[in-house]
């Protein structure tokens, strides 16, 4: 009987252990690293300024008439800002005018007498010392007529001043002096009246740091990158609030000299602002070109992982085991992240579900389809032969079977 009971507690307890069915693996989705043709990018953060910039003063002294231009607008080279009362700059202009004719009928008489003494010498009727007389009389006469001219300029210049007119094109500021106002001209104390900035192209200044100076000029004389300073570089600017570039613009300045404070080299590009949307004062992110174009591999940002100072992905290798990889990183290149070192291009990179991936476990595949191309800015275009596609292309014989579930024990 004891031995019936054994054999029937074996019996059930062997049944029971084929009923627990082991738990199936997680699923996640892997892909390949994506090869391609990038280049770096540097960034720094600066801040935009006007090419051009006026503050608009009186040139003549004088009762402000009329304001002819609204606060904020945009104005032209020439355009009529403000009318300062001309009316006595008119007055001296008449002045002048009678001035210079008194002087060139003066100088007809001095003319009309030294050619009657230059008769009257040769008989002798007059002598040498009147006739030399007569010639300095002309020439005064002469000198007398200039100088009338040079006053009659000048008053013109006056009333021509009274006119403030704008001297190049941009946006005007808030005028400064209302009609009714006595405004001064003189050079020491000219009255400010208001301000112009051109805005199109625009500056943006920003002061790179000595090491990344030290490394462009590295490969600089290598002949791997070309100099900012007889090369107009490509640069991209991103906007605050802005999450990829907007704007793109060319390298025009390198300073001379560090900063000795700062240790930083001020630099300056030049951006086309053809939608006046960017204004002086404003800050942005700027990316230049920090490298030749080179072959790389690329994963999304979203499948690295920190492990206390490291950054590690998590691979799939032929058994579907996950192993964690260190990596090392590189630059943000169009929404992908440049892997430098650890990764060949026949790894299977996690992508999605991480959180169920444990090292040393088995997961259960699944390629991800490949990614849309951003469209990429001018001057950073991948070459023609790296198609990003290919990357999520599986292995020869790697692919689930149908509707992504494997048999027991059968590897997808």
């Amino acid at each position: 009987m004891g031995l019936l009971a054994a054999l029937a507690l074996g019996g059930c307890g062997d049944k029971s252990a084929q009923s627990q069915a082991a738990p199936p693996a997680p699923p996640v989705t892997v892909a390949q690293p994506v090869k391609r043709t990038v280049t770096d990018w540097d960034e720094f953060t600066g801040r935009f300024e006007a090419i051009e910039e006026v503050q608009v003063r009186a040139r003549v002294g004088g009762f402000v008439n009329s304001v002819e231009f609204k606060d904020g607008a945009i104005v032209h080279t020439g355009d009529l800002l403000y009318i300062i009362d001309p009316r006595p700059f008119e007055a001296v202009v008449l002045q002048a005018e009678g001035q210079l004719a008194d002087a060139r009928a003066k100088g007809e008489l001095a003319k009309r007498d030294l050619e009657r003494g230059l008769n009257l010498v040769q008989t002798s009727a007059v002598s040498e010392q009147v006739v030399d007389q007569r010639r300095q009389a002309l020439q005064a006469a002469r000198a007398a007529e200039t100088q009338a001219e040079g006053t009659l300029k000048a008053a013109q210049l006056n009333v021509e001043f009274s006119h403030v007119l704008a001297p190049i094109t941009g946006r005007v500021s808030r005028h400064l002096v209302t009609p009714g106002n006595l405004v001064q001209g003189s050079e020491s104390g000219a009255t400010l009246l208001t301000s112009i900035v051109s805005l199109d192209p625009i500056y943006i200044y920003f002061d790179v740091d000595e090491a990344t100076y030290q490394r462009n000029s590295k490969l600089w004389f290598e002949g791997r990158r070309p100099s900012s300073r007889d090369t107009a570089n490509p640069v991209q600017v991103t906007l605050t609030g802005e999450t990829k570039p907007s704007h793109e613009g060319k390298m025009d300045f390198l300073d001379n000299r560090l900063d000795v404070s700062t240790a930083t080299l001020r630099s300056r590009a030049v951006i086309p602002n053809k939608d006046l949307s960017i204004l002086p004062g404003q800050f942005g992110r700027v990316r230049l070109i920090g490298s030749s174009p080179y072959e790389a591999l690329l994963i999304p940002d979203t499948a690295i992982a920190t492990d206390q100072s490291r950054k590690i992905v998590f691979v799939v290798k032929d058994d579907n085991t996950v192993e964690a990889r260190a990596v090392t990183l590189g630059p943000l290149d169009e929404g992908l992240r440049v892997i430098r070192e650890g990764l060949k291009p026949e790894d299977h990179v996690i992508v999605d579900g991480l959180q169920r991936a444990r090292v040393g476990a088995k997961v259960t595949p699944k390629m991800a389809q490949a990614p849309a191309e951003a469209k990429p800015l001018a001057g950073d275009k991948p070459a023609a032969s790296d198609k990003p596609a290919e990357a999520a292309k599986p292995a020869a014989g790697d692919k689930p079977p149908a509707g992504d579930k494997p048999a027991a024990g059968a590897k997808p």
